[in-house]
């Protein structure tokens, strides 16, 4: 016995094959997040992902170490992340690449108004807080050999190093636990615009110079799912892109989306100038600032990684390439 399809039954069957489709079109890509000003361009992402053909599923970690667990555990497919913990990551062997930089900067030493700090020089005898793991300790680490200061959690060593979380910082700044931070952004920005923290300098004087935000894939995400990676990397061009050309998309979206209200117009402006969005990274300033790392100890890494290895910058220069952006 056969079916019969009305002729009004058919539409209505193509147009659920059609959105069936359109559905299975649009993969999904699982992505880490931190939640920084700098990191906005990335969140960015899942909010045009659909016009790229793909969803984009975020999630937001602490800090870039727990991010590198999550691809450890096998969770996400891309990451954004510091490069420190993409390299001590690569090290303790998490299978990504480096695919892109997403902001560069975005790291400064701050000082209580009465901890007369001038220079990295006064560091000396003082307590400085400081993420640990983080690119903020790399540079810290960095400024502190360059001025032949010895550093250490313990008492004894001429700066003691008091590790907290990015969130606890400024808080500890304020009540007086910590007489200087090498803190992030907008954090930095912050304690300066409330009048508790002076900016004593912008940490890029070192071999690594501006540090720059690394973009992850996952090995098995860049090889074996590589129209989804290569729609993912024109959609965060294109992300980074509208955030460059359009200072006022991006103010709104990291002051009202990521930070729901709680940065103001001066935070997110002072978070920006120390912290520009970009697309690029080289395997030269992954392998500088993992040779500091190895220098300094930050990471503790048994054999670190060589960046020529698993820096892969092809499906950026192709999505730029097919944008037309330089």
């Amino acid at each position: 016995m056969t079916a019969f399809v009305s002729s009004k039954t058919i539409p209505l069957l193509m147009a659920a094959l059609f959105a069936a489709n359109a559905a299975q079109a649009q993969e999904v890509v699982r992505l880490g997040n931190l939640k920084f000003a700098h990191f906005g361009a990335v969140s960015y992402i899942k909010e045009i992902a659909p016009k790229c053909g793909i969803r984009v599923e975020e999630k937001i970690f602490a800090k870039g170490l727990d991010v590198m667990q999550a691809i450890m555990a096998g969770e996400l497919d891309v990451g954004a992340t510091a490069s420190e913990a993409a390299i001590s990551g690569r090290a303790g062997g998490a299978p990504i690449y480096v695919v892109a930089g997403f902001a560069k900067g975005g790291a400064r030493l701050v000082a209580r108004l009465d901890a007369n700090v001038k220079s990295v020089k006064d560091l000396k005898g003082k307590k400085v807080g400081v993420t640990r793991g983080a690119i903020q300790e790399v540079l810290l680490m960095a400024e502190l050999q360059k001025a032949g200061l010895s550093a250490d959690s313990a008492p004894g060593k001429d700066v003691q190093l008091i590790y907290l979380a990015y969130a606890d910082l400024n808080q500890a700044l304020m009540s007086k636990n910590i007489d200087v931070m090498m803190q992030s952004e907008p954090q930095s920005s912050q304690a300066i615009n409330k009048n508790f923290g002076v900016e004593v300098l912008k940490p890029y004087d070192t071999p690594i110079g501006e540090p720059v935000r690394t973009m992850v894939m996952t090995e098995k995400f860049y090889k074996e799912r590589r129209a989804v990676a290569e729609k993912f990397m024109k959609c965060f061009v294109q992300a980074t892109k509208a955030f460059l050309d359009d200072r006022a998309l991006a103010e709104k979206y990291v002051r009202e989306t990521v930070f729901k209200g709680q940065i103001t117009k001066d935070d997110f402006d002072d978070a920006i100038g120390n912290s520009m969005f970009t697309y690029d990274i080289t395997p030269e300033h992954i392998q500088v600032t993992t040779d500091i790392m190895a220098k300094t100890g930050v990471g503790r890494m048994a054999k670190p990684p060589v960046a020529k290895d698993w820096v892969k910058t092809d499906l950026l220069t192709e999505a730029k390439k097919s944008l037309n952006v330089k």
